[in-house]
């Protein structure tokens, strides 16, 4: 079920775990601390579906700061003593690296790099816009 769309930043509190569904689709779930600032922590776990988990699974280390957003939806558990408890999770559709977290990030291979455009003087046009060209 899902309830909204939300944007959390949190740190990384455990790492990725990679696994495959029964379809051959990767998921990916991490747990991130949203409260760091507390003594108390509030704990949410984050679930990558398709390339994006494998993205997070490759990239996203214990200890980096994130920013996710996604849906919030609601998921029951099983407790070790066999209850049935709800708990709230975010299926992200954007995982980015901030600050100091983006040092954890592992490298890329080369080939997966982007490559820098570079421009000249002679890439650009002196002549202005003109009015025909205004779209209002």
């Amino acid at each position: 079920m899902s309830l909204s769309k939300a944007v959390i930043q949190g740190i990384v509190v455990r790492e990725p775990e990679k696994r495959f569904s029964s379809n051959n689709v990767a998921v990916s779930n991490f747990t991130i601390n949203i409260t760091p600032n507390n003594d108390e922590a509030s704990l949410l776990r984050v679930i990558a579906l398709g390339r994006l988990a494998e993205t997070v699974a490759d990239n996203v280390t214990k200890g980096a700061m994130v920013m996710v957003d996604g849906q919030l939806q609601t998921n029951t558990v099983k407790s070790q003593t066999g209850e049935e408890r709800k708990i709230v999770e975010l299926q992200a559709s954007n995982v980015e690296l901030m600050g100091s977290g983006a040092a954890s990030v592992k490298e890329k291979p080369q080939s997966m790099q982007e490559e820098i455009l570079q421009l000249s003087d002679e890439d650009f046009s002196d002549e202005l816009i003109g009015d025909d060209e205004i779209p209002f």
